[in-house]
C-alpha cells in the first residue's frame, strides 16, 4: 500500500512539474529556441534580448529571390507596426537571420534594401546550427513569437502576415 501511494505521489509531482515546464521546440505554443548570432558589426545579438516585444524571426538569404522580394513588404510592416501596442507584446521587431556565406553580399543587400531592423548571421550557409535547430528546409521562412518567446504562428507572408499583426493590435 505504501509503495502504491509513493509511486502515485511521484507520478503526480512529475505531471505537475511537466505541466509547469516551458517546452522548447518548434510547435505553436512552444518556447522558441534561443538564437545568439553576430550582427554586421560583429556584435552578438540574442533573440531573448527582445523579450517583451512581438517578434518576427525572419530566415532569409541574399541568394534567395523570394526573400529579396519580401524585404520591401517587411519594411512596410516594420514601419507600420514597430511602435504599436499588441495583446502579446509592446512594439514589433524583426530579427533577421541570414543563411548567407559571404559577409559582403549580406551587407550589400542590407544597405541596398535599407533594412533597419536587426540582422544576424554566422555566415555558415545551410550548415548554420540555427538552420538545423529551426528545421529550415526552404527560404523564406519565419516564426512569429510573443513577448515571452512563445511561438504564435509560422511561415506567414504578405497579406497573411499583415492580417496576423493587425489581429494582435490593442484597439
Amino acid at each position: 500500500m505504501k509503495t502504491g501511494l509513493y509511486f502515485s505521489l511521484i507520478f503526480f509531482c512529475l505531471n505537475v512539474i511537466t505541466l509547469k515546464a516551458q517546452v522548447t521546440g518548434l510547435e505553436i505554443g512552444n518556447k522558441s529556441p534561443e538564437i545568439v548570432l553576430k550582427n554586421q558589426k560583429g556584435d552578438s545579438v540574442a533573440l531573448s534580448s527582445l523579450k517583451g516585444k512581438l517578434v518576427l524571426i525572419d530566415f532569409w538569404a541574399t541568394w534567395c529571390s523570394p526573400c529579396l522580394e519580401e524585404q520591401p513588404k517587411l519594411a512596410k510592416l516594420y514601419k507600420k507596426y514597430n511602435q504599436k501596442e499588441f495583446t502579446c507584446g509592446t512594439g514589433f521587431e524583426i530579427f533577421g537571420v541570414s543563411l548567407d556565406s559571404r559577409q559582403s553580399s549580406w551587407e550589400e543587400v542590407i544597405a541596398r534594401e535599407k533594412i533597419t531592423w536587426i540582422q544576424v548571421s554566422d555566415l555558415k550557409f545551410w550548415k548554420s546550427p540555427v538552420a538545423k535547430t529551426y528545421s529550415i528546409k526552404a527560404l523564406p521562412y519565419n516564426v512569429l513569437i510573443d513577448r515571452d518567446g512563445i511561438i504564435l504562428m509560422k511561415n506567414l507572408h504578405g497579406d497573411e502576415l499583415e492580417k496576423a499583426l493587425a489581429g494582435f493590435v490593442v484597439k
